[in-house]
């Protein structure tokens, strides 16, 4: 990949970041990218992520956290766009 591509995903994980949960800090666009790439290997090989989950439980219960965390953003998020 050369760096045009990436500085342009970047920017991509940046908006989706800031679209889904009103902010765009860079520690809470790797969250989102986290959350992103397990939640697609979930859906489309949920075998390798149950076995991940079983190998690494804690790993799971550190996954569990960043979805509920970045489900709540995005709640709140649209509860306040709904207020104003």
């Amino acid at each position: 990949m050369n760096d045009q591509f990436t500085e342009q995903f970047d920017g991509l994980i940046e908006k989706y970041t800031e679209l889904l949960t009103g902010e765009n800090d860079f520690e809470l666009q790797e969250k989102v990218r986290y959350w992103a790439l397990y939640s697609y290997i979930a859906k489309s090989m949920p075998a390798l992520a149950k076995h991940w989950n079983t190998t690494y439980p804690e790993a799971k219960q550190d996954m569990i956290k960043l979805i509920q965390e970045i489900k709540k953003l995005n709640d709140d998020y649209r509860e306040q766009k709904e207020k104003a």
